[in-house]
């Protein structure tokens, strides 16, 4: 099977809102684009010259650019980038939260079967054009609407407050206060790795333990059951950008020493909340189709938990992360607490999870997240993540969900053996 490399990408700098400097779609895209390409090692004459022999091809994650900018037929709007961009196959891909990462599973799957030898994956969402709970609805259709998301108020964060609920409950031996400590300490871990970040949304934030453990009050409300603000990720305007090629066009441009995707999961799991908590019976996973999207990736990448070196995952709020530390195999289910309380996840520690901020410190413009996982894991394997490197990153995993953990994908990317 054809091996898939990652050229090289970019991010757009999450901290700015696009509304604010009167940009909209078409200047993001652009910028993120050629920012991308170049990182890469392409130009747009490139992009023209594959394009004209048929290798190469366009694949957009995004979630719902349909309400945040009154746009959609988001493939075809490369084509208001560059004319580079004309007549070159392109199009979009939609899996809520986990929409960059469908882009990416597209386009892999494309150059595995020799259809195409790169691939650009560009992952981007506007979300400041409206006010939060405004948009906070928008984000509902990420849930069964109708059901979990019409009339509520930030029906997100009710929904991972659940969560939080049903981690308890199903785990009755795990005490609430170390539960909401760990908690607390995983959102002081992300806002602090965000600070080494120099494209990280909260790189200028505070977030001291104090803050984070006393929720209910007026610099940390509630904002969904048990959870507070201090447990959620960021609204954010941004893009990612990344190259994938084949093995054949590494080696036709020289381009050696590029990290390669080792292995991939993806798994759906029940759209209703209340269905998914339903079907976790007999499973000790909270998340078992998460679970399983992880094992499919160590088997098909031929690695264990212990190959890991570093993690990127899906921190919408900190329950998630906290469900996905057993999901990866750091610990066992309904033990995530002692991988906070080791030391075992923070920068410094043995298996360093988000040390980009993760989508609480770095941000989360929804459709980009996958990518820019996939990106950051890059940075790390290929020594080139600055501040924020990690020691002798030799492979790393991420975990990028969409919906409340509907749609699952992992992916394993390290250097070639």
């Amino acid at each position: 099977m054809n091996r898939v490399y990652i050229l090289g990408g970019a991010q757009t700098d999450f901290e700015r809102n696009w509304t604010k400097e009167g940009k909209g779609m078409a200047a993001l895209l652009k910028e993120a684009v050629a920012d991308g390409l170049e990182a890469a090692g392409l130009t747009f004459d490139d992009v023209s010259c594959l394009n004209r022999e048929n290798r190469i091809a366009c694949f957009i994650g995004n979630f719902i650019a349909e309400k945040y900018v009154d746009q959609g037929h988001l493939g075809a709007f490369l084509t208001e980038v560059d004319p580079a961009f004309y007549g070159l196959p392109s199009a979009r891909y939609e899996a809520a939260c986990a929409s960059g990462s469908a882009a990416i599973d597209a386009a892999a799957t494309k150059i595995r079967a020799e259809e195409y030898d790169v691939c650009v994956v560009v992952g981007w969402e506007l979300m400041k054009t409206v006010e939060s709970r405004i948009g906070g609805s928008y984000l509902g259709r990420a849930a069964y609407y109708a059901k979990e998301g019409k009339g509520i108020d930030l029906p997100f964060p009710r929904l991972f407050g659940r969560l939080a609920d049903e981690t308890l409950k199903k785990y009755p031996e795990l005490d609430e206060k170390r539960y909401m400590d760990a908690l607390a300490r995983i959102s002081v871990l992300n806002y602090a790795n965000a600070k080494r970040n120099p494209l990280a949304q909260t790189r200028k934030w505070f977030m001291s333990y104090d803050q984070a453990s006393t929720r209910g009050t007026q610099t940390n409300p509630l904002v969904g059951g048990r959870l507070g603000v201090s447990d959620c990720s960021q609204v954010t305007d941004g893009a990612a950008v990344i190259v994938l090629c084949s093995q054949s066009y590494l080696k036709e441009k020289g381009f050696w020493g590029k990290p390669v995707i080792k292995g991939y999961g993806h798994r759906t799991a029940p759209l209703l909340f209340e269905k998914k908590m339903a079907d976790n019976k007999n499973s000790p996973y909270l998340l078992p189709w998460t679970r399983q999207a992880c094992l499919d990736a160590y088997k098909r990448a031929g690695m264990a938990v212990e190959d890991m070196d570093v993690f990127e995952t899906h921190d919408c709020f900190t329950s998630s992360e906290y469900a996905s530390l057993s999901a990866f195999g750091l610990t066992e289910p309904g033990k995530e607490y002692q991988a906070v309380e080791s030391h075992l996840i923070a920068f410094d520690g043995e298996k360093p999870v988000n040390p980009s901020g993760g989508l609480i410190g770095c941000g989360h413009p929804v459709g980009a997240s996958g990518v820019r996982m996939m990106l950051d894991l890059y940075r790390q394997i290929n020594g080139i993540a600055g501040e924020y490197q990690v020691r002798k990153a030799r492979n790393g995993m991420m975990l990028n969900i969409g919906g409340t953990a509907t749609t699952n994908y992992v992916f394993i990317i390290g250097a070639e053996e």
